[in-house]
């Protein structure tokens, strides 16, 4: 019982001094980089570049004046992006003394093309007539969507597709439920029904059911 005690005292202690030295490595290699980013032909700040800890979901981006802080650890890259200008990237080296480390990035601007836009003039009071009589402009989405919910042909779609598997599969449950409800009974005939008499009799006095000549 005795050694049994002193085994698990002496795999406690081994794994708060594993831990113990692990945790000051950790501490070790946390750094704090304080720079600016700056143009590398005039020197001039650049506003708005964004540092971002490649691997991992940090990041920060610089300030008006160009200056940015952020928390890494030694070895960590840091990659620099902005609009206009190349993209960089930095090793934090891990040789560095001290938890602190200032850094000047120089960023390069990057030249870009945007495609070729053409101006014209504005056509004649002609040339707007003829085009609002007979160009042949293409429908846009608000007109596509329109046309696609338009009452009529949502009816029209409705009345000539077949029904698919959840629309037969209600009909079928709406007459299994009609059946139920006069089941072991007969249903009930409309020779009984007043309603039913009284359309007759409007549709006698109107001629519905005379012959009607077909010459």
């Amino acid at each position: 019982m005795n050694n049994c005690y002193r085994y698990c005292i002496w795999l406690l202690c081994i794994a708060l001094t594993i831990s113990s030295s692990v945790h000051a490595q950790i501490s070790e290699d946390i750094i704090q980089i304080n720079g600016v980013t700056m143009t590398a032909d005039s020197l001039r700040a650049v506003p708005n570049v964004v540092v971002l800890v490649k691997g991992k979901n940090r990041g920060v981006e610089s300030s008006e004046m160009g200056v940015f802080s952020i928390v890494a650890y030694k070895g960590d890259t840091l990659h620099f992006s902005e609009v206009g200008f190349r993209e960089k990237d930095f090793v934090i080296p891990r040789d560095i003394k001290g938890h602190y480390f200032s850094l000047i990035q120089l960023m390069v601007q990057d030249t870009f093309y945007l495609p070729e836009t053409i101006i014209r003039p504005l056509p004649s009071r002609e040339q707007f007539d003829y085009a609002f009589k007979h160009w042949n402009i293409p429908d846009d989405k608000y007109e596509i969507a329109r046309r696609n919910t338009n009452g009529l042909m949502l009816r029209a779609l409705a009345y000539s597709l077949p029904r698919d598997g959840r629309e037969n599969q209600a009909t079928y449950q709406q007459i299994q439920s009609q059946n139920a409800v006069y089941y072991g009974q007969a249903r009930p005939s409309n020779v009984f029904n007043p309603l039913a008499w009284g359309e007759f009799f409007e549709a006698w006095k109107r001629g519905d059911f005379r012959k009607k000549n077909k010459f």
